[in-house]
């Protein structure tokens, strides 16, 4: 059996080796690695996998979240209503901007951003939301909408997690997660279901465009010609490259995640002491990750005995947002978010990735079932 990871990126690679070669040795025989064609070329694929307009790629996804908000003209104190448990990213980018965030407590199933609790935090100074479609599944994104139309809010969607993930509207309408409010933002990085060689990242918008493309380019409209304060952040040419062939592989990336999930579920969901992940009736699940929920006094127990079995976990994420000692100066109620706190410390993620074999699936559910609580 071969060494269990969390993420396999060099076996995933070897399935593809000779088209990302040539690809890859395309560009350095054209030698534009900066906004060379290979860009306009991944771009216009991934618009019409997401069936949207227009894709503007960007350095990473932190970036793109950043250039969305700036694409709004926020003033300094604009309040943005995004999830208290997610990668720092989201929050990150609005306190860079001098903007407020506000933090909204999870839904104790999907760990998505409790919906039920978002409009009682909207006021006069409020601008945005922010959902974050975490670990591969959508949030309630007709409840969203409904909020934002009511109360003249922007919505942008961080994808990073979701890239393909559909979301099911009531009338039985069908649309991928990122495509659905005003923008959408979506990561590279490696271990993403649609992952690069390096940083990478994409803003999605009908509207925009025109102006989410100049501010990811220093605000330049044409070379020198500067309409708008912007930023330097480009996906260079070989990772674009790169993408274009992956994407093409992306849905059945799903699947094999999909089937690792359905492997664990089947033999995990009658250990009474594991919640297996919960799967929204709203979305289908593309699996970012498999997180678990254990309690919380055997979690690191639990942790260690795989790892000392050779089986790596990973907490996602052990200290929600409004704890962090960086944004502790909003002074966030720790009492408004008692299932953050609580998921904080239960939640557990498996190895999650399209190479998993049934051998090393089968490998981890009987070391698990061994584990004694």
């Amino acid at each position: 059996m071969n060494k269990i990871q969390m993420v396999d990126l060099y076996n995933q690679y070897l399935q593809v080796k000779e088209e990302i070669d040539n690809a890859i040795f395309d560009v350095i025989k054209k030698s534009s690695f900066v906004k060379g064609q290979e860009i306009t070329k991944f771009e216009n694929e991934l618009a019409q996998y997401l069936q949207v307009k227009h894709v503007i790629a960007c350095g990473n996804g932190t970036d793109g979240l950043q250039i969305a908000l700036m694409a709004l003209d926020l003033q300094p104190g604009d309040e943005i209503i995004t999830s208290t448990f997610t990668f720092i990213a989201t929050a990150e980018v609005i306190a860079l901007l001098r903007l407020k965030p506000v933090l909204v407590d999870i839904d104790p199933n999907t760990f998505l951003i409790d919906t039920n609790k978002i409009e009682k935090l909207i006021n006069s100074r409020t601008k945005a939301i922010i959902p974050v479609h975490l670990f591969g599944q959508s949030c309630k994104m007709e409840e969203i909408l409904y909020l934002a139309q009511k109360y003249s809010l922007f919505v942008i969607e961080d994808a990073a997690q979701s890239l393909g993930t559909e979301y099911y509207f009531s009338d039985g309408k069908k649309q991928k997660t990122g495509t659905i409010g005003h923008i959408g933002c979506t990561s590279f990085f490696p271990s993403k279901n649609l992952g690069s060689f390096g940083d990478g990242g994409a803003i999605f918008n009908d509207d925009l465009a025109y102006k989410i493309r100049a501010i990811a380019n220093h605000g330049m409209i044409k070379k020198y010609h500067h309409e708008f304060i912007g930023v330097n952040s480009r996906l260079d040419s070989i990772q674009a490259a790169i993408l274009s062939v992956k994407l093409k592989y992306l849905d059945e990336y799903h699947a094999k995640r999909q089937k690792a999930a359905e492997y664990y579920d089947k033999e995990l969901k009658n250990i009474s002491w594991i919640k297996i992940p919960t799967r929204a009736s709203w979305s289908n699940h593309i699996f970012h990750q498999y997180s678990i929920l254990v309690d919380e006094n055997i979690r690191d127990s639990l942790k260690l005995y795989l790892e000392q079995h050779e089986i790596p976990t990973m907490i996602y994420y052990p200290v929600p947002i409004h704890k962090q000692k960086a944004y502790l100066k909003y002074n966030f109620n720790d009492n408004e978010f008692p299932v953050a706190n609580k998921i904080c410390k239960s939640i557990l993620s498996l190895p999650m990735h399209t190479e998993l074999a049934n051998e090393q699936l089968s490998y981890i559910c009987n070391v698990i079932k061994r584990f004694k609580p």
